[in-house]
């Protein structure tokens, strides 16, 4: 089993193996200490290039990414899709050809189609981080939100995590059980059947639409929103139901007994998926891992740049 990464490309969780997961997570400790400090830029990668190329809107992702760059002095370009020749029917293939001919030497990409990412990487030259595909992956939001359990519970083994929410439209939940199951720790999916993807149960997880049994099983709960631009509200009565059934209320965490540690990949919709007490509270790790984010994508793109191999 490798202990360490040295893929050119980071295209999603699975088939990463439990040494390669730690060792990105090791170095993303060594980044998480560069950005604390009151200096927060390193020359690591200085004359690196990386073009963001998002065709999706993203704000959490899209400025981590570029804080990451900026904090390894790493070249960058952030593309928009409708400013782009794409309005006049270039295709994506046609315009990353274009970018990576202006000398880019990695490609972040989120993206509608599942596989985009893969798509590029077996055409291009230029390494390729996967942003986000479709309902597919969302490798570096797996590997911060690892990072941040990791720094709260030191061991994955036995740890158990509820995701809880939209697991159909979820590419994060998708890399999330991936990541989870490689590391020890145990899975349950909890909400409406007409949100969970069909054979899921194939991936070795537990299944319950009970808030009350997801509760009652895990240490984590990992929260996601309703995704309501990909139509998921038509897949339940109303928003209103929801709400009545799962969402995350500090009355229903003091039933349980026990500390619940929570998470979510963000952005919250208070008082659908979560209430706004819950999320401010001390039992919430949302805003450690957006600063864990920064770290985590720093490490990435050290890693797929060869790393101590380009020092």
């Amino acid at each position: 089993m490798s202990s360490e990464f040295h893929d050119k490309h980071l295209l999603g969780m699975e088939g990463l193996t439990e040494g390669e997961i730690i060792h990105i997570l090791d170095t993303a400790r060594s980044f998480r200490e560069v950005i604390m400090r009151p200096i927060r830029i390193v020359p690591t990668l200085r004359g690196y290039s990386v073009a963001n190329l998002f065709f999706e809107a993203s704000t959490r992702t899209r400025i981590s990414f570029e804080l990451a760059e900026k904090r390894l002095s790493c070249e960058s370009v952030n593309f928009s899709a409708a400013a782009s020749s794409l309005s006049k029917g270039e295709s994506m293939l046609d315009t990353v050809r274009t970018i990576e001919a202006m000398q880019v030497d990695a490609v972040v990409i989120r993206h509608s189609a599942q596989g985009a990412p893969h798509f590029l990487a077996q055409r291009i030259e230029a390494s390729v981080i996967n942003a986000g595909d479709g309902f597919h992956e969302h490798p570096t939001q797996a590997l911060l939100d690892l990072f941040t359990l990791r720094e709260k519970f030191q061991n994955f083994k036995g740890l158990r995590v509820a995701i809880i929410g939209d697991i159909a439209h979820s590419r994060v939940a998708l890399s999330d059980i991936f990541a989870l199951k490689t590391l020890g720790a145990e899975v349950m999916l909890c909400g409406p059947g007409s949100l969970m993807p069909y054979g899921v149960e194939s991936l070795g997880v537990r299944i319950t639409p009970d808030l009350k049994e997801a509760l009652a099983f895990c240490d984590i709960v990992y929260l996601l929103r309703i995704q309501l631009e990909r139509k998921a509200g038509l897949r339940f009565p109303s928003i209103r139901e929801y709400q009545m059934r799962y969402c995350i209320t500090m009355e229903r965490l003091m039933k349980v007994g026990r500390e619940i540690t929570v998470m979510h990949p963000g952005p919250i919709n208070r008082g659908v998926e979560i209430s706004a007490e819950v999320a401010d509270s001390p039992y919430s790790l949302i805003l450690d891992q957006v600063t864990n984010g920064v770290a985590v994508r720093m490490a990435v793109l050290y890693l797929i740049s060869g790393g101590n191999e380009r020092n």
